[in-house]
């Protein structure tokens, strides 16, 4: 039988939260942020061009055993994964704002 994907979520049309992300040492996730007001868990990743995942309605004890977890993928691919989220474009490098205006 065949294997199956998901399809592919698009964009959202809203600007991405401005959540600061901070490097974690992991061969799937290249950073985490949260927003504790929000509950907002915000994520990029080590493949790809670095499209930002937030998760909302996350707890602060998630997010805290999630940057402590020993295995960083192991732990998203568990408890973050299966949530709902919304999925923003890369943000653009300093010089590329500049060459777009």
């Amino acid at each position: 039988m065949p294997k199956t994907f998901p399809t592919p979520q698009g964009f959202e049309k809203d600007a991405a939260p401005a959540i600061a992300l901070v490097q974690v040492n992991s061969s799937q996730v290249a950073a985490i942020g949260y927003d504790p007001l929000s509950k907002t868990l915000a994520c990029q990743f080590t493949r790809g061009p670095g499209h930002l995942y937030c998760y909302p309605n996350v707890e602060p004890e998630v997010h805290a055993k999630f940057v402590a977890a020993e295995s960083i993928g192991t732990f998203f691919g568990q408890h973050i994964k299966p949530l709902p989220f919304k999925k923003f474009p890369a943000p653009k490098a300093k010089g590329e704002e500049a060459k777009a205006a």
